[in-house]
């Protein structure tokens, strides 16, 4: 499966959940509840400076942490059948 990467342009929001793991099971569903209202919330910023921004002006302490960006390795099927003399390649079924 290959997933896109488009996404990955756009700053998130999080809120910290509460220390006290305000947290129980709803015994009928057996979903999990909080009390926590701002735990669902996620907020999207297209640059670090609008989040950063928002932040300080509802008077937030806030932390950044910087994307990582991986390296893709350009990959061909085909490679898994070149001949290469010398080298042997096992195929294992299970």
């Amino acid at each position: 499966m290959q997933s896109g990467r488009n996404s990955n342009l756009r700053w998130r929001m999080d809120f910290d959940t509460l220390t006290k793991g305000d947290r129980w099971e709803n015994q009928l569903m057996g979903w999990q509840s909080t009390a926590d209202a701002m735990a669902p919330v996620k907020m999207d910023f297209s640059s670090k400076e609008d989040a950063v921004h928002f932040a300080e002006k509802q008077g937030w302490a806030y932390t950044v942490k910087e994307p990582k960006f991986r390296q893709i390795k350009p990959k061909s099927y085909k490679n898994n059948f070149v001949y290469r003399p010398g080298k042997l390649t096992f195929v294992h079924t299970k």
